[in-house]
């Protein structure tokens, strides 16, 4: 396994199968932060404290196997070009933080990419698990493992009263982020989910965008996640945010049913548009293809379009990000020949995906 293996390939191999309630709930995603009861956090560890991390976690990890998810690699940020580390950010196989951290940051990846341990990000060490689909508890039960399977090489900085000890106050106590990648074009449509945000909000959750904090829910697509972490267990988190998915669930199948039954014939046209932008236009930016992408989704989902799959959408949602799109051409792409490539792609993709239904 090398680099050029998570390069590749627009979309991880857990990302092609399907999970429960797939037609809304894109993915699930427990990420733990742990820290190194021995050294300091990264926001004030020195270069040699920071680069004896990086060597532990190499030493021990690198190759080994954890559970069925195949072999680890060691992906150290300095070796990687800009691009590169833009790609692993666009497949959630690090954050926007980790990429900027380029002297002493690394990830752990598994082979079937539905494991990363992100190094000397803001902690230590933050491990992330997903799942296609809506599988919250299913994601915990595993990350426990993960979380027992390195504690075993690792000795956690741990408080019998505060938990966890994390840099982010935020984090302390569970250490626990979990979340769900949703897709919500009927909410999106109706404006119904911009009374939902703020009520999630009140009830300590977040709602971003599909890369995170800061960013903008392209698609339709919004990350929930939960705040608090404090004073909480982690199966009392995943209930409160199941009970909140659950919820959204069924305001978005709901709103899909409406626009069905009150205005079929204007949706089907929006729908159906959108798919025409995407076989023939020659020149495309990114946000009209996230918003055309999630349409199409939705009129897959609704049974309006039957000879295309939600797998060729998935893919597509990566490899027509700006670093991906570069890194499939082989070379860098002024923002115009990037619009001029993306139509090229997403037209090919599309046609190859019609002829193999054929």
């Amino acid at each position: 396994m090398s680099l050029e293996h998570f390069m590749s390939e627009a979309v991880s191999p857990w990302l092609k199968e399907d999970g429960p309630d797939s037609d809304i709930v894109m993915s699930s995603r427990i990420r733990l932060a742990r820290n190194f009861s021995a050294y300091p956090f990264p926001l004030i560890a020195g270069d040699e404290q920071m680069e004896h991390i990086l060597h532990i976690m190499l030493n021990i990890f690198d190759q080994r196997s954890f559970a069925d998810y195949k072999k680890l690699e060691f992906v150290k940020m300095s070796d990687l070009k800009a691009i590169e580390k833009q790609v692993l950010v666009e497949k959630h196989l690090i954050s926007p933080h980790l990429a900027d951290k380029s002297d002493y940051g690394a990830v752990l990846i598994s082979e079937n990419e539905q494991v990363s341990i992100m190094i000397n990000e803001e902690d230590h060490i933050r491990a992330q698990l997903y799942f296609p689909g809506f599988q919250l508890g299913g994601a915990l039960e595993q990350a426990f493992q993960l979380d027992d399977w390195l504690e075993e090489k690792v000795d956690y900085a741990f408080d019998e009263d505060r938990g966890y000890l994390t840099c982010c106050p935020t984090n302390v106590g569970t250490g626990l982020r979990a979340s769900v990648m949703m897709h919500l074009p009927a909410l999106a449509i109706t404006r119904k989910i911009n009374r939902l945000i703020p009520a999630i909000n009140q009830l300590g959750l977040a709602v971003r965008g599909i890369y995170g904090e800061g960013s903008e829910a392209l698609g339709n697509i919004f990350q929930i996640s939960n705040q608090i972490t404090l004073g909480r267990s982690e199966e009392d988190i995943i209930e409160d945010l199941k009970g909140v998915v659950e919820q959204l669930i069924e305001h978005e199948r709901q709103a899909r049913r409406v626009l069905v039954e009150q205005s079929p014939l204007e949706l089907e046209n929006r729908l159906f548009r959108s798919l025409g932008v995407l076989q023939h236009s020659r020149i495309i930016e990114s946000k009209e293809t996230a918003k055309c992408l999630s349409d199409v989704r939705l009129a897959i989902d609704l049974g309006f379009i039957n000879n295309i799959s939600k797998s060729i959408l998935n893919e597509l949602v990566v490899l027509t990000q700006p670093a991906f799109l570069q890194q499939y051409a082989k070379r860098r792409l002024s923002p115009n020949e990037r619009d001029v490539f993306r139509a090229s792609v997403i037209r090919e993709r599309l046609n190859m995906e019609q002829k193999e239904e054929l």
